[in-house]
């Protein structure tokens, strides 16, 4: 498993009603104050929650939730619970991702962004200096994502766009570091393709969560996700595939360089 800070230290965990009545209190008729973290390195964390370890990343915008996850204080710095069975990049780190290209200050292309629950750890470990470029096709869903989400991170850029049409993103602007794909389609990997393409930088990332049931529902999973895989080869050097299961059934990611 890749490497993650781990704090063995006692745990403040606000009780889920009242961080909502707080944050209720607090943001009405303005936006949640983001805390500055620019001297900070580390991007994910293990801590103590009800004596078990979990996987969190530092809020950056203290006080607020997204999908009712656990809010932990420990020497005054407050981290949100990543529950894998609720993000896939949350079950690739769990089940043994190696490199997260994911970083302090990263620039990252995320399509497919949907509510936001992975999107809202991501904008957490890129911080402030960092950009979230989130596309998502479906309004009603981008809508709910806007509301919960990227109203109060000003390093998130939601994009109302179709991945398919990547030189219609008019906000993007220069390379990016990393493209996220987590998108339902039969053809979800050439979508990919055709992104990093568009905005991958040269030995940049991408991390293409492969659903292989949307793909080919009368294959062994295992077979789709060597087919997926091989369609990289063009393009790509394959740096791990990862089995998501139990967190996600029928899921794959698999993490390539772009070699352009």
């Amino acid at each position: 498993m890749m490497n993650a800070k781990t704090e063995d230290l006692t745990e403040e965990t606000e009780d889920l009603e009242e961080a909502e009545a707080a944050e209720t209190r607090e943001t009405t008729g303005k936006r949640v104050r983001e805390r500055s973290l620019e001297n900070e390195e580390d991007n994910i964390f293990w801590v103590k929650i009800e004596g078990e370890k979990k996987l969190a990343t530092l809020n950056l915008v203290p006080g607020n939730q997204v999908y009712r996850e656990k809010l932990v204080k420990i020497n005054d710095e407050e981290f949100r619970a990543w529950d894998p069975y609720r993000s896939k990049l949350g079950a690739a780190i769990m089940n043994g991702l190696e490199i997260l290209p994911i970083v302090r200050k990263s620039t990252v292309l995320y399509l497919g962004v949907s509510t936001g629950t992975t999107a809202s750890h991501v904008s957490d470990i890129v911080g402030p200096s960092g950009i979230v470029f989130a596309v998502e096709h479906s309004s009603r869903v981008a809508r709910d994502f806007l509301d919960r989400v990227a109203s109060y991170r000003s390093n998130i850029i939601p994009i109302l766009q179709d991945a398919r049409k990547p030189k219609e993103y008019f906000s993007v602007y220069g390379p990016v570091d990393v493209v996220y794909v987590d998108i339902a389609q039969p053809d979800q990997t050439e979508i990919a393709i055709l992104n990093c393409k568009t905005y991958l930088k040269k030995e940049g990332y991408m991390m293409l969560v492969v659903k292989t049931r949307s793909i080919d529902v009368t294959k062994d999973p295992a077979q789709v996700m060597r087919e997926e895989a091989k369609k990289l080869s063009a393009n790509f050097e394959i740096v791990q595939v990862i089995n998501l299961e139990p967190y996600e059934g029928d899921h794959g990611m698999i993490v390539a360089k772009y070699l352009g």
